[in-house]
C-alpha cells in the first residue's frame, strides 16, 4: 500500500486494483485506516453522491517509502533461497511422527 501511494494520491478502487491478489473491501479498509491513525495516510473525503474518497502519504509515509522498497528489493533477491528453504521445511514437518 505504502509503494502503491508513493506514486501519488489514490482513490478507494485504485488502490484495490493495485494491490496484487484480491484484497477484499473489508481488509483494505481495516488497512487504510491503521495507516492514517499511524499518520502515514491522510484520507480526503468529497461531498459527493456517492462520496468519493482518495487517500494520499503524508509526509511520515513518505519517509517510509525508501525503507519499504529497500525491504522489497530484499525480499525479490532472496526469494529462491526462501522459497528452497519453505520446501525443507514443509517436507520434513510432512513426515510421519517417528521417521
Amino acid at each position: 500500500m505504502v509503494v502503491e501511494l508513493a506514486s501519488g494520491m489514490r482513490r478507494f478502487k485504485e488502490l484495490q486494483r493495485a494491490i496484487p491478489g484480491n484484497i477484499s473491501q473489508r481488509m483494505l479498509t481495516l488497512t487504510v485506516r491503521r495507516l492514517e491513525r499511524d499518520g502515514l495516510v491522510a484520507r480526503t473525503v468529497y461531498p459527493t453522491i456517492p462520496p468519493q474518497v482518495e487517500y494520499e502519504l503524508t509526509e511520515m509515509g513518505h519517509s517510509l517509502t525508501h525503507l519499504v522498497k529497500t525491504l522489497a528489493d530484499w525480499s525479490i533477491a532472496h526469494r529462491p533461497a526462501i522459497a528452497a528453504s519453505r520446501a525443507v521445511w514443509d517436507a520434513a514437518a510432512t513426515e510421519p511422527p517417528g521417521i
